[in-house]
């Protein structure tokens, strides 16, 4: 079943908490643990897990108390740990482009959440040095301003960026469209180039950034054709080239997902890609081979930029979370992308 061993395979931990709380419970860290630790394909199990530093899982508190109640936790699993969400977000962070007080409060979540990885790299179960962050602001309240709010952004990223790179770290600003001076390839992009810091970079998802080809949020930056049809192939693939092309060199973490092309919205986050299981009938995504894009260099080579990459499954239903057929489906689809675009060492 697998023929490679790199990239390593992770799972999600912030969809037991991201758009739960109003009309589901939360999914605790324990169960979300058990099902990935549980999940099995003709032996193949999941390497390890990126974890959201939000306080319903985890107490964004680097003591070294808590670092080792959090080790000994997803140890006890047989789990590794990856990528690192920082919960940049009101009350405890604030807009990137918010008042001085909201920005400060941004950079302090961002120092706390880089000497959390940094101890966890230091106690060896953690394999990577990203810790994903966003602009923690509308695309409506970004439009009112759009020069000087993304100045401001790039400003809060810049010492962002400066106080990770103390501890070793690396910043990832997710594609994900709800958020400003993000909502789009050209304003990604832009955002990216202002910023102009070694340790700052891309997180792709599949669902999110998907969304960047057909304008949603930001109609124009739409790359594919405003008649484009779902059948079309052909304009689809130059789609993904051109949209790759451009945010490829920056991506440092990558998420496999599914979406069926529309947006989904909750909370914060409106009008956000809406992630989809492998199998869903509606979904739009050749996962196996649109995953290729992220994963393959401009010359078809396995680039090696991901020492793992994650599946993001947030707001399924409780229902669907629950189930662990869920994570051994996940899994599987994991497997087949790695195959196709891995590596083994």
């Amino acid at each position: 079943m697998s023929k490679n061993n790199f990239p390593k395979l992770h799972n999600a931990t912030w969809p037991g908490i991201v758009g739960k709380g109003d009309h589901e419970p939360i999914i605790s860290l324990d169960e979300l643990l058990e099902k990935t630790a549980h999940a099995n394909v003709d032996g193949v199990k999941f390497d390890g897990i990126d974890l959201g530093l939000f306080n319903a899982h985890v107490k964004l508190d680097p003591t070294d108390d808590n670092v080792n109640f959090v080790v000994d936790k997803v140890g006890g699993y047989d789990l590794e740990i990856g990528t690192l969400i920082a919960p940049i977000w009101p009350p405890d962070g604030g807009s990137a482009m918010g008042s001085q007080v909201d920005r400060d409060r941004f950079v302090d979540v961002v120092q706390k959440a880089s000497e959390f990885g940094y101890k966890l790299r230091k106690l060896g179960i953690r394999t990577n040095n990203v810790i994903r962050i966003d602009s923690a602001t509308s695309v409506a309240e970004w439009a009112k301003n759009p020069t000087e709010n993304t100045k401001r952004i790039a400003e809060t990223f810049r010492r962002a960026c400066d106080v990770a790179a103390g501890y070793g770290e690396r910043l990832a600003a997710e594609g994900e469209i709800c958020w400003g001076g993000m909502q789009s390839w050209r304003t990604m992009l832009e955002t990216l180039e202002m910023v102009d810091r070694d340790n700052m970079g891309f997180q792709a998802d599949m669902s999110h950034t998907f969304l960047y080809l057909l304008g949603y949020n930001e109609p124009e930056d739409r790359i594919l054709k405003s008649d484009f049809q779902w059948g079309d192939s052909v304009e689809l693939e130059r789609g993904f080239q051109f949209l790759t092309d451009k945010l490829r060199p920056w991506t440092i973490d990558f998420h496999v997902a599914q979406n069926d092309g529309t947006v989904f919205g909750s909370g914060s986050h409106d009008k956000t890609g809406r992630h989809c299981l492998p199998s869903d009938p509606n979904g739009k995504l050749d996962i196996v081979k649109d995953a290729g894009y992220w994963l393959r260099d401009e010359n078809g080579n396995p680039n090696k930029v991901f020492d793992h990459i994650c599946w993001d499954g947030c707001m399924f239903p409780n229902e669907v979370m629950h189930q662990q057929e869920t994570w051994n489906s996940i899994l599987e689809t994991m497997i087949k992308v790695r195959n196709a675009h891995g590596w083994s060492v």
